[in-house]
């Protein structure tokens, strides 16, 4: 009897109902390039932001994701919706920054529950600084490694994988409304 296929499982014999899609051995061998290549990445990129700022890279980006909002501010729900987590996450993550002074909460005028997670010019300053090194490390772990040909195939890749994955059913178990 064939073993299990997980995405995790090596190549299995395939399934007598028919039921199951098992992973082909290159599906697997894709599969499993891209959980390794993606989680080599985000440690890069964390260390990296260790040691330039002090933050791992989700603090970076919703510092990033701050500065690119009018007036360097935005609703809570919003800004975790942006960054994919759960609002517990957002309110630990917006503390440590709060308590770092690169950000501060404001309370929503037109909703007595609702707040703003508002940038610093302290916090925009960090930006400011680490910027150039988190971009130098990004070119150097990606972008530098590919083809122009390849730079572009992986962006159109990854746009359909994100829209096939964006959710958009009223109800759905989403983490920012958690």
């Amino acid at each position: 009897m064939g073993r299990m296929n997980t995405a995790s499982a090596s190549a299995p014999e395939p399934a007598p109902t028919g039921t199951h899609r098992w992973l082909t051995a290159e599906e697997q061998r894709v599969w499993r390039s891209y959980l390794h290549a993606t989680t080599l990445l985000e440690d890069h990129l964390d260390r990296q932001l260790q040691r330039d700022a002090g933050m791992p890279h989700l603090y970076y980006s919703l510092l990033v994701r701050l500065a690119e909002a009018p007036d360097r501010r935005l609703r809570m729900t919003e800004l975790a919706m942006d960054a994919k987590i759960t609002r517990s996450r957002l309110s630990h993550a917006i503390a440590r920054l709060e308590t770092n002074g690169w950000v501060r909460r404001e309370n929503c005028p037109s909703d007595k529950r609702g707040q703003f997670a508002v940038l610093t010019d302290q916090g925009m300053d960090v930006l400011r600084r680490t910027a150039p090194g988190h971009v130098a490390a990004v070119r150097q772990a990606l972008f530098d490694r590919l083809s122009p040909e390849q730079q572009k195939s992986l962006g159109e890749i990854m746009q359909i994988i994100a829209e096939g994955l964006q959710p958009n059913e009223a109800g759905a178990d989403l983490p920012w409304l958690r």
